[in-house]
């Protein structure tokens, strides 16, 4: 390939894409780069199709390599090893928005490979890879009906920013991820703080326009050194057989598709397709095969729910097309969990627990940039069973991972600061029952369940599953869709929020595109179902609970000076060790200065608090303090004020009238009455035990 590159400034910096350098037996190869952040994307197609292939086979992957950063991978092997959550999150971001844009007929195995070259540690990675899959694409002999261009928007001081570096994203209200075509939107990705729809919508037609650029920066790139494209497979369906088949049995598909429930629904569209079979699928030669047979049918039942929706208004459960489907909702219905829910909106399901740790349970994350601590997680699970499948249980899958990244952000925006609920907190999400949308019900069940652990979430936060069915200029926005309707439809458009605003959504087009009302239209109307559902989960519990379960931790946090972290260790950890043992409480100390006291019984946590404050209290000139003598002298007595600082009671200070010896005031071991009188420049404390007697006997004002 003829090398070529190109560049514009896309925001503050020049993107620039090159080919022709590296991995010239690729298909199809980009170098992109944005600041000193590089990334090499490749495109290799198979050279022929597998036999019987009945879906496209795309498979993408992105790796971070440490090097890249000017780091060496952690572990005992220091080489990288399986993909990190980022990795596998970054896969998904640029499988989205390629994958309806291959031709429908096309199904060789296609594979993109994304490598981390170099990495500025504020240009994030992950969209050049994006930009680096279209482009490999574009310029391979592919068939691909890009490009397609991807931006990050922020949102700092009620301002858009356009790809903004890590630190504009800490300070930012939005990260948005939009990926689309010269006339589209086709992917959103995006996390906010209750975020209001009309200006979500805004932000992501204020990256739809850089978009725009970076596509035609790509067509540039086209125009130089583009390879000649494979010629697209011929649609393998018999479209007269179609016809015949939708002629004679549309309205028994129609009639069958309107059975209710899921199962009974699928059972009675197989009777319908094993009827065809029998019929169509003669032994004789020149038959058409069974699986011609079920693509044809599949089509026709395409046809029949989407006709359906487009000119009655009426879906596969009949349902009209903002009705929700019924709702419940019970909380506290595992004994020993912190906190637990279960949520069921029509045949989706999840059981979702809650559970609060300390500081020594948040998640260690090691990235190109600095390493992070979580102190939010959130797990989802997809079990065979909940479909009534059987397969192997092999770890969590990239979509399992996926969905739970999107309710992790969806409920990020409401949890407490750390300074006022100091526990880390896990939340699990187990799907018992899908269909349809068990990401949003995730995010419910995860609302309820923080709830009941006691966690003082800001506002409840809801999820919906919004779909589309689009015909020419005829246009059904669907609310809570079914997985049928996900299946058959347009669009998957996930959207979570509180009654105030947007926390986080997930948008994903099996067209061309969707222009800028349908969004508004599906984000008003996901606005309605989310206030719905809302109201639902408020019939269970309103609040949060006041008290966190007996079972969970108890946790304090104080903050100390830092210079006095060392008194509280002591010499080789003496004097925690000693606080542990003799309180049972735990101690963990950062180096800010914040110290986290946790143990199951909320005595033994109060009693080490106690401990702390006094060993890191400063000594007070004019206070007075209860203090244990620790030893005797002929001139006075040593007495300990307070943890780790001590001072002298002088022979003349331990009573009125003359005292002969001191130890006929005092004994070592004793506690007494003392008061500073005095500090010096070499921070010795004078204490007069004479003054505290005299200031006890004074009587107390009074508060009359």
């Amino acid at each position: 390939m003829t090398y070529c590159k190109v560049e514009r400034l896309i925001g503050k910096r020049t993107l620039s894409i090159e080919v022709g350098k590296i991995a010239k037996q690729a298909d199809g190869a980009a170098l992109v780069r944005y600041g000193d952040t590089m990334v090499l994307v490749t495109a290799v197609s198979a050279p022929e199709e597998k036999e019987e292939a009945d879906f496209f086979p795309l498979t993408v992957e992105y790796r971070e390599k440490t090097y890249a950063a000017g780091k060496f991978p952690g572990g005992f092997f220091k080489r990288e090893g399986r993909p990190t959550l980022k990795e596998i999150l970054t896969m998904r971001l640029i499988d989205r928005p390629i994958r309806p844009l291959f031709p429908e007929t096309y199904l060789r195995e296609v594979q993109i490979m994304s490598m981390v070259l170099s990495a500025d540690k504020e240009n994030d990675p992950d969209i050049l890879a994006m930009i680096g899959a279209s482009a490999a694409l574009s310029v391979s002999s592919i068939p691909f009906c890009g490009p397609t261009g991807s931006v990050r928007v922020g949102q700092v001081n009620g301002e858009f920013v356009i790809n903004p570096t890590h630190s504009e994203l800490a300070m930012s209200n939005i990260d948005l991820v939009v990926s689309g075509t010269e006339n589209a939107v086709t992917m959103v990705e995006a996390s906010g703080k209750e975020v209001p729809e009309e200006e979500m919508v805004d932000a992501i037609m204020f990256g739809h326009a850089f978009i725009k650029e970076i596509v035609q920066l790509q067509r540039e790139l086209l125009s130089k050194c583009g390879k000649e494209k494979q010629p697209t497979p011929p649609l393998k369906i018999d479209m007269v057989l179609l016809e015949e088949i939708k002629k004679k049995y549309y309205s028994h598909i129609l009639e069958k598709s309107q059975t209710p429930g899921k199962e009974a629904r699928q059972q009675s569209l197989n009777a319908i397709l094993n009827q065809i079979i029998n019929e169509y699928c003669a032994d004789n030669e020149g038959a058409p095969t069974k699986k011609a047979i079920k693509g044809i049918f599949e089509r026709v039942e395409t046809i029949v729910v989407r006709d359906q929706i487009i000119k009655v208004g009426k879906r596969p459960d009949s349902r009209g097309l903002k009705d929700i489907r019924p709702i419940s909702c019970e909380i506290g219905i595992l004994p020993r969990t912190h906190g637990s829910a279960l949520f069921t909106r029509g045949e989706t399901q999840a059981i979702v627990v809650a559970t609060l740790g300390t500081t020594m349970d948040e998640q260690k994350v090691d990235t190109l940039e600095e390493e992070y601590s979580k102190k939010f997680m959130l797990d989802y699970n997809f079990p065979p069973f909940c479909v009534g499948e059987v397969k192997p249980l092999r770890g969590p899958g990239r979509r399992e991972i996926g969905h739970g990244a999107l309710a992790e952000r969806s409920l990020e925006a409401v949890l407490p600061p750390s300074n006022k609920f100091p526990y880390t907190i896990r939340v699990v999400s187990d799907i018992t029952e899908s269909n349809g949308s068990s990401s949003m019900a995730t995010v419910c069940g995860g609302t309820l369940s923080m709830m009941d652990a006691g966690v003082p979430i800001t506002a409840p936060v809801a999820g919906i599953a919004m779909g589309l069915v689009k015909e020419g200029n005829d246009v059904r926005i669907l609310s809570d869709i079914l997985g049928t309707e996900d299946h058959l439809g347009d669009m998957d458009f996930k959207v979570a929020g509180t009654a105030k605003g947007v926390t986080a959504l997930q948008m994903d087009i099996k067209t061309i595109g969707i222009t800028e009302k349908i969004m508004r239209d599906a984000l008003t109307q996901a606005k309605e179902g989310r206030l719905h559902i809302l109201q639902e989960l408020s019939k269970v519990i309103e609040i949060p609970r006041k008290d966190i379960s007996v079972y969970a931790p108890k946790l304090e946090q104080i903050k100390i000076n830092p210079e006095k972290i060392g008194m509280i260790i002591g010499p080789g950890g003496k004097n925690i060790k000693k606080i542990q043992e003799e309180t049972g409480a735990k101690i963990e100390i950062e180096d800010d200065g914040t110290v986290f006291i946790s143990g199951t019984l909320a005595e033994s946590v109060q009693k080490a608090k106690t401990w702390i404050e006094r060993m890191t209290e400063e000594v007070l000139v004019g206070k007075t303090y209860v203090g244990k003598v620790l030893s005797l002298k002929e001139y006075g007595a040593f007495v300990e004020i307070i943890p780790g600082h001590d001072g002298l009671v002088h022979i003349s200070e331990l009573a009125d009238g003359y005292v002969g010896k001191v130890e006929d005031v005092v004994q070592v071991g004793q506690e007494i009455s003392i008061k500073v009188i005095g500090i010096d420049d070499q921070k010795r404390v004078k204490l007069s035990r004479k003054a505290a007697l005299k200031e006890k006997s004074q009587p107390q004002p009074s508060t009359v």
